[in-house]
Formats: C-alpha cells, structure tokens, sequence
C-alpha cells in the first residue's frame, strides 16, 4: 500500500476542545469507535473517528478507499498495515487502498474521503 505522510508537529499545535465534541452527534458502533460526520456532499465524507482506548483491536472492518483518504491524527495514535502514526500526522492513502486501522489508546481521527469506502469481508 502506497503511503504519503509528514508529521505537522513542527507547524501546528492542536488543542481540542472536549466540551464541543461532546456536543456533536456521535454514532457509536458499540465496539470503542465512534463516528461523527461533520460534512458530506455525495460520495464525499468528512468524518471524526473517536477510539476509546480499550477498543475492539478490530473495530473497524477492512475496507478500500475507491478515491484514497486523506486523514489526520488529532489525538493518540493509529496504527494500519503501513505504520503507526501519532498526534499531527497527516496522512493519504492511494486510491484503491486497503487498511485494517486501529486506534493505540485514547485516539481521535479527522477523516475525508473523497469518494466513500468499501466494506471488504474477507479478513
């Protein structure tokens, strides 16, 4: 799987504000991952991914993303078949990519996916 990644550590500093992501609507798929969609136009998704520390290692399912991800870590850490990426880290993933992420202790996650993703079921 083809990886871009730099770490923006050097550049930003991120400070979340908890009261407000408490405020927004979270669906949660009662495994440790909880999903909030903060935009969507079509296929097109801007999401946030909160991962409690003590999730399910498989909360999510693997899955393609049909025109790559881009994604960057706002807290904790993630980690795929390419790596393991911290706080700061902005990351893409080519289209046709396939991953299997999971969240290393108390992790949050901005996602955009320029054309949705695809469930696979073979493991």
């Amino acid at each position: 799987m083809d990886v871009l990644s730099r770490s923006l550590r050097d550049l930003i500093k991120i400070q979340l504000d908890d009261e407000a992501l408490e405020k927004l609507a979270w669906k949660d798929f009662g495994n440790g991952l909880s999903m909030s969609r903060l935009a969507r136009e079509g296929a097109r998704e801007l999401v946030l991914y909160r991962i409690k520390a003590d999730a399910d290692p498989k909360a999510f399912l693997r899955h393609e993303h049909l025109e790559g991800e881009f994604y960057l870590v706002l807290r904790g850490r993630i980690a795929d078949e390419s790596g393991v990426y911290s706080e700061g880290d902005l990351v893409y993933l080519d289209p046709k990519s396939v991953h299997s992420p999971r969240g290393i202790g108390e992790t949050i996650v901005l996602v955009l996916w320029p054309a949705g993703v695809k469930i696979l079921t073979d493991r």
